[in-house]
């Protein structure tokens, strides 16, 4: 496969056809950054409106305990619906689709007091293309941007790159036919610097930088360097390419570096090899050092690539996401997007998440299979890889010294088996499912690890019940209600939803009844909110692109809402 440029950019020149370009997606670390504690996964709200991230910090995200969200470029761009726009820099006001400054001020602040950090998404290797007016009202033209930039800081190099293995070819010259930015130059930088220090100065706790190795790491750091706090948080976007010219490597010295051989093979393992390989993964497989590492199973850009893993990939997507936040390697990213068919389609409602699992936002920060792992990461900070097992094939167990253990099977069937961990003796909750696992005097528990599934416990998470020890958020997060999952098998366009004699169920009208959630596929999953003590009738239903519906066959299905909890609907079969 060529290689691909490693912007988030996309070339709108003279009205040709644009290409996409890939950007990544970092994870903090306490590499050269402000510390990020116990808590070191990030959540990747991709094109959230700032006052959606708002709403999730408090709701999702800091319950969850992640420890950072990134949010997408805040500065002017270009017009447009397409995802890409935000990545093509106006100027460097705050006044993009996502939001204006007083939103993303309110964000930080609300973000900050659920305990999570925020990390900006930062396009500074390049201006737009083309030319227009912004989202905040600027006029510009390729190489003019007033009062800003103007054609001197931008002509060290003005034809396309297209030699990976030059490196001034690739440092100077243009990412898709992208007005680039003459980082050498010192009128430059500070203007640069100036931007993230506004920033930085409305509570920003880290960067990540867009497109790095299209910038001399020498730059790079001499930017950082005019910051308010040169010690702040930096992960860059540098995607490895054999025998390329600029190796991301080279900017290690400034902070973290997105090593995105880690996806990429965790698809090839997920999809076409054997889990146990996975046993010395990381390092053990000539990446980048751990602690300077910014790992994720899919970002925007490889999610549409094909480079890796994605959403549709359903219980192989889930459960690679699940290894990344049990195995100590790298710091983690969970990529929450939504729904595509079209390459360069922009988010539903221009970025606002009216709720999770609508209107094409897919939301998998709050899957319970995902979020309820960040808790397990967490109680695991600082621990081993410790009593390994596989079967030699898509079947691994393996603990986190005493503090958590889990055990994931990528097979067609159940794993029936008893596993030995170094957990003290006692009662703990299977994050992934709610259910209760006692752990003996040895070490050991006995559990039904279903095909498509994971079971995982931690020190932290004890009881399944009250304390903040519960699976975590995910659709309909209330106290009382109904957890469905049913196995269905279905065709491309094809979805599962389930209706019933409650209004949250659609009142048995097929137009009205909630979509399940297909992230462990054939098994489509919801959980849905109705009152303490409710005895519902329920049954399937597949929808497919059209509309047209098919109802499952044999009697409605009856069950009832317990006094405190949910009623588990999980092992529910389609009836053909």
């Amino acid at each position: 496969m060529a290689r691909r440029p490693l912007s988030a950019a996309l070339a709108l020149v003279a009205g040709a056809a644009a290409l996409v370009v890939p950007t990544g997606l970092g994870a903090a670390s306490p590499a050269l950054a402000a510390a990020p504690g116990d808590k070191d996964v990030t959540a990747v709200m991709f094109e959230w409106k700032f006052a959606s991230i708002a709403k999730a910090c408090t709701d999702t995200l800091g319950p969850a305990g992640y420890g950072y969200v990134q949010v997408s470029p805040p500065q002017e761009h270009i017009q447009g619906g397409q995802w890409w726009t935000s990545y093509q820099p106006v100027s460097y006001r705050i006044a993009g689709r996502l939001g204006d400054r007083a939103a993303f001020s309110a964000m930080v602040n609300t973000c900050h007091s659920a305990g999570v950090k925020v990390v900006a998404d930062s396009v500074i290797n390049h201006m737009a293309a083309g030319n227009g007016t912004g989202t905040g009202g600027s006029a510009y033209t390729k190489y003019d941007y007033p009062g800003l930039y103007s054609g001197a800081d931008m002509d060290d190099c003005r034809s396309q790159i297209n030699n990976y293995n030059d490196r001034g070819n690739v440092q100077n010259c243009e990412l898709v036919g992208l007005a680039d930015l003459d980082t050498g130059e010192d009128y430059v930088r500070g203007r640069i610097a100036g931007y993230l220090n506004d920033l930085l100065s409305l509570g920003v706790d880290g960067f990540r930088i867009d497109a790095a190795k299209h910038m001399p790491a020498a730059d790079l750091a001499a930017i950082k360097s005019r910051l308010t706090n040169p010690n702040v948080y930096w992960k860059q976007e540098a995607i490895h390419g054999a025998g390329e010219a600029v190796s991301p490597s080279e900017y290690l010295g400034t902070g973290d570096v997105q090593e995105f051989r880690y996806g990429r093979s965790l698809k090839q393992v997920f999809l076409n090899e054997n889990l146990a390989h996975l046993k010395n993964f990381g390092e053990g497989w000539g990446f980048m050092e751990s602690g300077k590492s910014g790992v994720f199973v899919d970002n925007h850009d490889t999610e549409r690539g094909g480079d890796t893993l994605n959403y549709r990939h359903g219980s192989a997507y889930t459960l690679a996401t699940v290894f990344m936040l049990a195995y100590p390697y790298g710091s983690p990213d969970v990529h929450s997007g939504y729904e595509f068919s079209d390459h360069d389609a922009g988010p539903p409602n221009g970025g606002q998440v009216n709720a999770c699992y609508s209107e094409g936002w897919k939301c998998q920060h709050a899957w319970r299979e995902i979020s309820s792992m960040v808790g397990f990461r967490n109680a695991a900070r600082g621990q081993g890889v410790t009593d390994w097992w596989d079967n030699g094939g898509d079947q691994i167990a393996f603990g986190r010294g005493n503090k958590a253990y889990v055990a994931i099977n990528h097979e067609g069937s159940a794993l029936n088996r008893t596993f030995q961990t170094s957990l003290p003796a006692g009662d703990y909750c299977d994050v992934q499912s709610g259910k209760g696992v006692t752990v003996n005097g040895s070490g050991r528990f006995t559990a039904t690890v279903p095909a498509g599934a994971a079971v995982a416990l931690h020190a932290n998470a004890r009881t399944c019940s009250g304390g903040g020890t519960d699976p975590g958020p995910g659709p309909g997060n209330g106290s009382s209600g109904a957890s469905f999952g049913v196995n269905a098998t279905t065709q491309l366009g094809q979805n599962i939803h389930v209706t019933g004699d409650q209004a949250a169920l659609g009142n048995w009208n097929p137009a009205n009844a909630p979509k399940l959630d297909p992230a462990t596929y054939p098994v489509w999953k919801l959980d849905v909110n109705l009152p303490a003590g409710t005895t519902f009738a329920y049954k399937y239903v597949r929808k497919d692109a059209s509309g047209n519906v098919t109802w499952e066959s044999g009697a409605n299905r009856t069950a009832t809402v317990p006094a405190s909890g949910k009623v588990t609907l999980t092992a529910d079969v389609w009836r053909g």
